[in-house]
């Protein structure tokens, strides 16, 4: 009689531990989500949604291993929430890395090449938290020949992927230019890329981003993913040209259909690019030849040693539009290029004021094209 009376006694306080747990935990995560969202936008609401532990069992039907997409920091599912489809991110550990993911994410999506996020539940140890779901998958299944080969995709036609390439450049300068202080994505890799139905990308995982602070023309950064450029290896401070290394590899990728992590300076536009690229049919080989050449030359002149001598994205944007109109002689996009280089002074370096402010006529270009819709 006392152990049935008691079974129910420790039930019912093990219930009460369990709540006050998930209490405790929608405290402190939300805790660090105002301290961040006051650090990185005065503390503006952002639009997204709550939910519960248990809608999100049900939605990856308790986070079973069939509705994972990748594993790793974080894990990835998918999920069906409410009749929609979507991909839900679980942090185990470092809850400060998945609030400001989901921050900058929140800051980022109104831009139409950013994963936007839906909502979030901070009852749980580390946030989990709900995105919109891009329906094919990785840039990197697509890109990467041993993965396309893998998967049985077909090959990613060269326009697709310059388009692409422009569009994660236009997302990047808005991240550098378009608020109160630069911010640094320092984990642009083709695992930080999605695409949707269309195959319009979309960049993610800001769990390792950082502002340049107020007066500063850097920031020490503690972590980096995938690419370090020299500038991190020896000092741990960074600025925007962090970025502008990690899109130039990028960049090569998108050329090779390989992971690399070494330059492609010296080899000949046949050795070095993707066979899939070289093979397809159409007219103005020409024209296909001068472009690649004009992208590697670009690719190799983001990921210079020196970052004062490397673009800003908003110039590797403008140069990516070029290549994509190109339609007169290889000498004008050379020509480009090098005057893109010449221009690249970086004055901005002479002063942490400077540095830390984008100029007016950056901030208008990009604004202006953000407010109008990329063509997909």
């Amino acid at each position: 009689m006392r152990w049935s009376w008691f079974m129910p006694y420790h039930f019912f306080i093990k219930r009460i531990q369990e709540r006050e747990e998930r209490e405790r935990a929608f405290y402190e995560n939300g805790s660090l989500l105002l301290e961040k969202l006051i650090v990185c936008c005065n503390a503006k609401p952002i639009p997204i949604r709550t939910f519960s532990p248990q809608q999100l069992l049900l939605a990856t039907n308790n986070f079973s291993s069939s509705e994972q997409l990748l594993i790793g920091f974080p894990i990835w599912y998918k999920g069906s929430l409410e009749g929609r489809i979507v991909l839900i991110k679980r942090f185990d550990g470092l809850a400060n890395l998945a609030i400001n993911d989901l921050v900058i994410s929140a800051q980022m999506s109104g831009h139409s090449n950013v994963l936007k996020p839906i909502g979030c539940c901070l009852h749980t140890p580390s946030p989990i938290f709900v995105f919109e779901f891009p329906a094919n998958g990785f840039l990197a299944d697509r890109i990467y020949v041993s993965r396309v080969t893998e998967l049985q995709h077909q090959p990613m036609g060269w326009e697709r992927r310059l388009k692409i390439a422009r569009q994660i450049a236009h997302a990047l300068s808005y991240l550098h230019t378009a608020f109160p202080r630069p911010v640094i994505h320092m984990s642009i890799h083709m695992r930080s890329i999605l695409l949707d139905e269309h195959d319009v990308p979309k960049l993610s995982n800001f769990y390792f981003s950082v502002s340049i602070p107020e007066g500063e023309a850097d920031v020490e950064a503690h972590r980096a993913f995938y690419v370090n450029a020299p500038e991190f290896t020896a000092s741990r401070k960074v600025t925007e040209k962090f970025d502008v290394y990690c899109f130039g590899q990028l960049l090569l990728e998108l050329l090779t259909g390989k992971d690399i992590h070494n330059r492609a300076q010296g080899s000949c536009i046949n050795e070095i690019v993707d066979p899939a690229i070289l093979a397809e049919d159409g007219e103005g080989g020409v024209s296909l030849e001068h472009q690649l050449q004009a992208v590697v030359d670009l690719a190799l002149t983001c990921t210079v040693e020196d970052p004062q001598r490397r673009p800003t994205m908003v110039d590797v944007t403008k140069q990516l539009r070029r290549i994509e109109r190109f339609a007169e002689t290889g000498e004008v996009l050379l020509g480009n290029l090098q005057n893109l280089k010449l221009h690249e002074s970086f004055k901005e370096h002479a002063s942490a004021s400077l540095k830390r402010n984008a100029s007016n006529d950056e901030i208008q270009a990009v604004n202006e094209a953000s407010e109008r819709p990329l063509e997909v």
